[in-house]
């Protein structure tokens, strides 16, 4: 015998008062600790003296940027922000053997838990911060070597785990030029 769905007899599941109860209790306490844990994140940031400059990078929360530094523990131990990429495990690696070239791809060695920490801060920085955003847009449309949606949201972790980098190590808030454009400028020509 086909059972019939709710929508066909019109009635509708109502959970006993004391399971409701309980779900409420269950949800409210996980909320609670929830807030509790952000609160004692964004303390340690504080006391590091870290907030002001981890949220000079527009789109990355205090809570995204601790997520990240309890992940890597102190950014200075590495010596690049390369080192911290590929320490997430976000570094693009080739596959060669003699003559045999295959295809780039990610490590996946690394930090599970890092990447993933990264990975939740682009959706806050891609939307917020128009450098990303340009980027972004840039990696999926353009003409040659054109990427993936999720390939260029790794590229753009990658880029918020070396600029997180800079930023502590270096003292200096983030710059969306030197971001965009990097340090290296230009030179102008000297006057006779």
């Amino acid at each position: 015998m086909k059972r019939q769905s709710q929508k066909e007899t019109g009635a509708y599941y109502t959970p006993d008062p004391v399971v409701a109860s309980l779900i409420q209790w269950v949800v409210q306490h996980t909320q609670d600790r929830l807030a509790e844990t952000e609160r004692r994140m964004t303390a340690v940031l504080d006391e590091l003296g870290l907030t002001g400059l981890v949220t000079s990078m527009t789109g990355l929360s205090a809570i995204g940027a601790a997520a990240i530094l309890a992940e890597t523990g102190d950014p200075r131990r590495f010596a690049t922000g390369r080192a911290v990429v590929k320490h997430a495990g976000l570094a693009p690696r080739e596959k060669l053997s003699g003559a045999f070239t295959g295809r780039t791809r990610l490590t996946g060695q690394g930090r599970p838990g890092l990447r993933l920490a990264a990975w939740r801060a682009v959706w806050g920085a891609q939307r917020a911060n128009p450098v990303y955003a340009a980027r972004y847009q840039y990696l999926i449309s353009r003409e040659q070597n054109k990427l993936t949606p999720t390939q260029a949201q790794t590229v753009i972790a990658a880029a918020i785990l070396r600029q997180l980098h800079a930023v502590i190590t270096t003292g200096q808030a983030w710059d969306p030029v030197t971001a965009t454009h990097g340090t290296r400028r230009a030179s102008t020509p000297l006057a006779a």
